[in-house]
């Protein structure tokens, strides 16, 4: 009698193992800058679908989810939007060093709401973003933390347009909150990266700040020091496949690393 049910057991247990792999039980927690929204969206749902382990991702201002993980978020990855704040944590000893990579880059630009009479702006020296805001404000991401903003700063600073622009900001908490400013046209310009204005559809872009005018726009990416999931090896890698950077480049990105097959 025993005999008849041991295959029918080992049926049974074989079609559970098949049904809960370890890989599908796992959910991986991503810290990435605002501006990765869409694109990193994209991303992981094909990871997903190809590995079988969940990506939740949580999508802010890169200082603040930098300072959320110093301060113990459970968080397996970050993706900054400089190598600023991927620094911070590395100084806190908050990411796995060997994990780290330069994934992306991107561009800062000048944009206006889609019927906005702005259009084609040459930046350069002697720039006045100010008297192009005439009456208005200039939308941008926070100057003191935030990458976007940071950036921006660097640029007008740069360009001698610094004094005359900063009593005309608007600031936003990320540069997607900033997007929103120029898209609802409470703002008559803006500055974002060119990934942004590629996915607003209210907005344009006017003109590009000059790769010399500020520091290089990267998007480091590193596991968190404590993650010990076997799942983040898997992700970190599916970021630097063709499959990826397709991906990435869609969105306007540009991919930093040799990509992997």
């Amino acid at each position: 009698m025993l005999s008849r049910f041991i295959p029918m057991l080992g049926l049974l247990l074989a079609v559970a193992g098949a049904t809960q792999p370890v890989a599908a039980q796992e959910t991986l927690t991503v810290f990435a800058a605002a501006s990765m929204r869409n694109a990193l969206d994209d991303a992981n749902a094909a990871f997903t679908k190809s590995s079988g382990i969940k990506v939740t991702a949580s999508y802010a201002a890169s200082s603040a989810l930098a300072k959320q993980i110093e301060q113990g978020a459970p968080a397996d990855v970050f993706v900054s939007a400089n190598i600023k704040w991927m620094d911070y944590l590395a100084e806190h000893k908050r990411i796995k060093p060997d994990t780290r990579v330069n994934l992306l880059g991107n561009k800062l630009v000048l944009i206006a709401p889609k019927d906005s009479k702005l259009d084609k702006v040459a930046i350069g020296q002697g720039f006045d973003i100010a008297k192009l805001a005439g009456n208005g404000r200039i939308a941008v991401a926070d100057v003191k933390a935030v990458p976007a903003g940071l950036y921006a700063k660097a640029a007008l600073e740069k360009l001698g347009a610094w004094k005359a622009a900063e009593p005309k900001l608007a600031m936003a908490e990320n540069v997607r909150a900033t997007l929103a400013f120029v898209a609802r046209s409470e703002t008559p310009v803006g500055i974002v990266y060119a990934t942004d204005a590629k996915v607003e559809p209210k907005v344009k872009i006017v003109g590009v700040f000059p790769e010399s005018s500020h520091p290089a726009v990267i998007y480091p990416v590193a596991a968190i020091a404590e993650t010990k999931k076997a799942g983040v090896a898997r992700y970190l890698s599916f970021l630097r496949t063709k499959a990826a950077k397709a991906i990435f480049e869609k969105y306007g990105f540009s991919f930093l690393v040799s990509p992997t097959s």
